[in-house]
């Protein structure tokens, strides 16, 4: 199995992730003090070292200086920036065989979207809760089991306690006393807005509902701390977790072509995205 070691560096008053294992330049957020020409400059930087993609997130407002470069719009999310502005999801490919999309399916058809696809989940039988530090052992253990590859190294140990540390709340379903799935909340408090993202579930207990009711519990935590849209960058290809996005009411804001390296190769990522602060409002 193999974990990104990708850098996640300050470039130009920007945030960005880069490294061969995704194969591409991830620009995770623009800071102040932004150039207008950062998006020629991340060309340039991709160029220089041999990437095939740039994939940038970037408030509506500064759209123009992209889509004057060459880039190309993949996604959006209304009210993303303070439950205001919308984000919009560049891509730039220096390779055009990484623009090709090799799967065309929806992202869920009407039947999947109508089908019962879950048991009914007891929540009586397990407990949905915040993870602790002490459980970082055995949220590394599943994080090793279900993936192959994963964009970030949240199999070791270190880097989960790091992002526990930062603005990163695990929550986990527990079964007679043990952990069975996780996911997390990759908190913007500046922006109010969430991520949620690292899904997994141990085999024996897929089919059981278990990642749409962690889901419940993390939206209402984080509308309840100011969040007010919740979003999701997920694997075009797993039918699992689109049916859990798309049953708790969550819009399709587009697909990032051959963004992503996980579950052992360069996938496909659905966008979803959802106000949560009106559904949690008391």
């Amino acid at each position: 199995m193999t974990f990104s070691d990708d850098a996640v560096i300050d470039f130009e008053n920007a945030l960005i992730q880069h490294g061969k294992y995704n194969g591409r330049v991830y620009l995770i957020k623009m800071g102040a003090g932004c150039s207008p020409n950062l998006a020629g400059k991340l060309i340039e930087f991709a160029h220089s070292k041999g990437y095939s993609k740039i994939f940038a997130k970037v408030p509506w407002q500064f759209s123009r200086y992209f889509l004057d470069v060459g880039f190309v719009v993949e996604a959006q999310i209304p009210n993303f920036y303070k439950g205001v502005e919308t984000a919009v999801f560049f891509a730039y490919y220096l390779s055009p065989q990484r623009a090709i999309d090799h799967d065309n399916s929806p992202p869920l058809s009407l039947e999947t979207r109508s089908a019962d696809v879950y048991q009914r989940v007891d929540r009586r039988s397990f407990e949905f809760r915040s993870c602790l530090f002490s459980d970082i052992p055995a949220m590394a253990k599943i994080y090793r089991a279900i993936f192959a590859t994963y964009p970030f190294p949240i199999q070791d140990p270190h880097y989960l306690k790091k992002l526990m540390q930062d603005n990163v709340e695990f929550f986990g379903a527990e079964a007679d006393g043990e952990l069975v799935a996780l996911a997390s909340s990759e908190k913007d408090l500046e922006n109010e807005n969430v991520e949620m993202t690292d899904f997994a579930t141990l085999s024996l207990w897929q089919g059981w509902g278990l990642g749409g009711e962690l889901l419940k519990t993390m939206e209402k935590r984080m509308a309840e701390s100011g969040i007010k849209t919740a979003y999701s960058i997920s694997r075009a290809a797993s039918l699992g977790i689109n049916a859990i996005f798309s049953r708790a009411g969550y819009s399709f804001g587009g697909k990032l072509i051959n963004n992503t390296n996980i579950s052992g190769k360069i996938e496909s990522m659905n966008v979803w995205y959802k106000s949560i602060q009106a559904k949690w409002a008391k």
